[in-house]
C-alpha cells in the first residue's frame, strides 16, 4: 500500500511539472497600437479563438495597447520585438510548386501578387488571409504554383519620421490619383467623407477603407447622416448612428469623426442645435465604436467657425465658441479621443493673430493661432485633430465667387508657404494629433470653390507638396 502511494506521489509531481512546462510554453506578447487579434494570431501562427481562449477573451475585438496576452504553444518567455525586414530584399525566384515571401514596409497584396505572377485570392487562401487589406511588415506568405520569377522590388515609399509628439498628416481626397505626390508631401493619411441614411449597411464605407489600405495610407472616415431623420425622432436616430458606426469600426478604419459642422442648419435640424444635443448622439457614437474596437480614434465633429450668430446659439445655428462650451458642460470630453477643429478662412500667415483687413479683424476664426486657443481652452488637456485645414486662392482657375472673394489676392505660393508653417506650428505646439489638409484634388470651381483649395493644381502640379514635405522632413 505504502509504495502505491509513492507511485502516485511521483506520477502527480510528473504531471504538475508537465503542466508547468506547458505553461511556461507560452509566449506573452504585450499587445501594440493598431494591433487586433487577427493579425496577432497570424504573427504566431495561431488561432483567434486560441489566442481568446488562452485569455479569457470573450469579445475577440476587444483588446487594447498595452495589454498582456499569452500565446498558446509558443516558446517561453517576453516577445522580442520582430527583426527589421532588410531594406532591399534580393529578387526572389520562386519554383513552379510554392515559395515564400516575407512582407516588407509598403508592400500590398496587389503589388505581391503581380510580383510573383498569382492573383490576391491565391496568396489571400493560401495563407488563411481572411482580409486581404491586413498584412504586415515581416509578415512570412506562402506563394502557391508561381511559375513567374520575381523581379527586383523597388523601393518602398520612404516614411515620414517621427516628428516625437505623435503628430501626423494626411489630405482629405476625392480620389486617390496622386499618393506619390501625397507622400511626398509627408502625408501619412487620407480623409473621405461618408453619408448615412437610416438602414443603410455599414459596407458602405469599405470602399474608402479599402482605397486607403492599398496605397498604405491611414484612413479617417468623416462619417455624417440626415438632418431631417434626426428630427424625425432624435432619440432613435442617435442610437440607430451609432450602431452603424460600431458596425464601420469593425471593418478597421484608423479614425472616425463623428459629424461634420453639426453647429449649422445646413448640417443639423433647425430647433436642435445644440452642443448638448450632439453630445448625446456622440456618447452613443463612442461607446459603439470603442466595444468593438477599441483601437480606432474617435474625434468629435468639429463645428463650422462662425461668428455669424453674434457670439450666441440660435435655432437655426451657433457660434463655434458657444458650442464648445455646450459639448464641454455636457461632458464631451469622455467621449472622444481628439477634438475636432476647421480652420479655412486665413487669408495672412498662420504666424498672424492681428491685421485682418475684413471687417470683425478681432474675431478668432481669422487666425489660426486663436482658432487653437479656443479650442483648447474649451477642452483643456485634450489633443486638437484638424479635419480641415486649407488655404483658398483662385489662381489657375479664374475669378471666386462673390461669397469667397475675401481670398481674391492670395496665390498659390501663399496656399504652399502658409500650410507648411502650419504644419509646423502645429507640430511644435504639443497641441495637434492629426492635421488634414483641405484638400487634395477635389475640382469643382463653382459656387463653392472647392477646388481652390486643392494643393494639386490644374496643371496637376502641386507646390504645396513640396513645401509640406520640407516641413515634415522628407528628404
Amino acid at each position: 500500500m505504502r509504495r502505491l502511494i509513492i507511485i502516485l506521489l511521483v506520477l502527480a509531481t510528473m504531471l504538475l511539472l508537465g503542466a508547468t512546462v506547458l505553461a511556461q510554453n507560452n509566449t506573452v506578447y504585450v499587445v501594440q497600437r493598431g494591433d487586433n487579434l487577427f493579425r496577432i494570431s497570424l504573427r504566431f501562427n495561431t488561432s483567434m479563438s486560441a489566442i481568446a481562449a488562452a485569455n479569457n477573451i470573450s469579445n475577440i475585438n476587444l483588446i487594447f495597447a498595452g495589454q498582456r496576452l499569452v500565446i498558446p504553444g509558443t516558446s517561453g518567455g517576453q516577445q522580442p520585438a520582430p527583426a527589421p525586414p532588410p531594406q532591399n530584399p534580393p529578387p526572389q525566384a520562386p519554383p513552379a510548386e510554392a515559395t515564400t515571401y516575407t512582407v516588407v514596409r509598403g508592400d500590398t497584396l496587389g503589388s505581391i501578387a503581380r510580383r510573383f505572377g498569382t492573383t490576391i485570392q491565391a496568396i489571400a487562401s493560401a495563407n488563411g488571409i481572411a482580409n486581404p487589406n491586413l498584412i504586415f511588415p515581416g509578415q512570412v506568405l506562402t506563394i502557391s504554383g508561381s511559375t513567374v520569377p520575381a523581379p527586383a522590388p523597388g523601393p518602398a515609399p520612404a516614411p515620414p519620421p517621427s516628428s516625437g509628439g505623435g503628430f501626423e498628416l494626411g489630405g482629405q481626397v476625392a480620389s486617390f490619383s496622386f499618393p506619390d505626390q501625397m507622400r511626398g508631401a509627408g502625408m501619412t493619411w487620407a480623409k473621405s467623407q461618408v453619408i448615412y441614411n437610416q438602414g443603410d449597411p455599414p459596407s458602405i464605407a469599405q470602399g474608402a477603407i479599402d482605397a486607403a489600405r492599398l496605397r498604405n495610407f491611414k484612413i479617417l472616415l468623416s462619417i455624417k447622416g440626415n438632418p431631417a431623420q434626426i428630427a424625425a425622432n432624435p432619440a432613435q436616430y442617435y442610437q440607430d448612428f451609432a450602431n452603424f458606426l460600431g458596425g464601420v469600426a469593425q471593418l478597421g478604419p484608423d479614425a472616425i469623426e463623428v459629424w461634420n459642422e453639426q453647429n449649422i442648419e445646413r448640417e443639423w435640424p433647425v430647433g436642435l442645435i445644440n452642443g448638448a444635443q450632439y453630445t448625446q448622439m456622440l456618447s452613443a457614437a463612442f461607446q459603439a465604436i470603442k466595444a468593438v474596437n477599441p483601437n480606432v480614434l474617435v474625434i468629435s465633429g468639429a463645428p463650422a467657425p462662425t461668428g455669424f450668430f453674434g457670439g450666441t446659439c440660435q435655432p437655426n445655428g451657433c457660434d463655434d465658441n458657444v458650442y464648445l462650451q455646450q459639448m464641454a458642460q455636457a461632458g464631451a470630453a469622455q467621449f472622444a479621443d481628439c477634438i475636432g477643429i476647421h480652420y479655412n478662412e486665413g487669408i495672412l500667415p498662420p504666424s498672424a493673430r492681428t491685421g485682418d483687413p475684413r471687417g470683425n479683424s478681432t474675431h478668432y476664426t481669422r487666425y489660426f493661432g486663436t482658432m487653437m486657443d479656443v479650442y483648447s481652452g474649451a477642452f483643456p488637456g485634450k489633443q486638437l485633430c484638424f479635419t480641415e485645414l486649407g488655404y483658398l486662392t483662385g489662381e489657375g482657375l479664374g475669378p471666386l465667387p462673390p461669397a469667397f472673394a475675401w481670398a481674391s489676392n492670395v496665390t498659390v505660393q501663399n496656399q504652399a508657404e502658409w500650410l507648411a508653417q502650419a504644419v509646423t506650428l502645429a507640430r511644435n505646439s504639443g497641441r495637434v494629433r492629426l492635421l488634414i489638409v483641405w484638400n487634395v484634388d477635389f475640382t469643382n470651381f463653382g459656387a463653392d470653390p472647392q477646388a481652390g483649395y486643392a494643393i494639386i493644381r490644374p496643371d496637376n502640379t502641386c507646390r504645396a507638396c513640396i513645401t509640406l514635405g520640407a516641413a515634415m522632413g522628407v528628404s
